[in-house]
């Protein structure tokens, strides 16, 4: 098993202003969607229960828009489309956890999400820290 030492979630918009306004609108008018948007986040604000999950998780969890992106992230996105989920590991680099399809496929639950993420953690053969319980997010 390889250890993940960061999860990435890449949502598909831009960040700052503008990008936040042309997806609100885009919602809004039915012409944009993130399925990771709608996991972390209510109409408002980003929803407790998604911090408590990520603080759960015992690895850093960092949320990026397409405009924020490292080369490294930006070319797995890339591969992979957005929104996504990657983790990063010590020696093998990043790993694509949960694509756009499955991320829509939660229905914006943060309980469905945390399922769907250890199960395809598994799956890829990674794992957590074994601190996971109680670690940083």
């Amino acid at each position: 098993m390889r250890t993940v030492i960061e999860l990435i979630g890449v949502y598909h918009a831009d960040g700052g202003p503008i990008g936040e306004l042309r997806y609100v609108v885009g919602k809004l008018l039915g012409t944009a969607h993130c399925g990771l948007c709608d996991i972390t986040h209510s109409a408002i604000h980003r929803k407790p229960s998604w911090d408590a999950m990520a603080a759960r998780l015992g690895v850093p969890f960092t949320l990026l828009h397409l405009n924020e992106m490292t080369d490294d992230v930006a070319d797995a996105v890339r591969e992979s489309g957005s929104a996504v989920v990657l983790a990063r590991t010590q020696h093998d680099g990043l790993t694509v956890v949960l694509g756009p399809e499955a991320l829509d496929g939660l229905g914006g639950s943060v309980t469905s999400f945390e399922a769907a993420l250890t199960a395809a953690l598994v799956a890829l053969g990674l794992e957590l820290p074994p601190a996971a319980s109680g670690g940083r997010g």
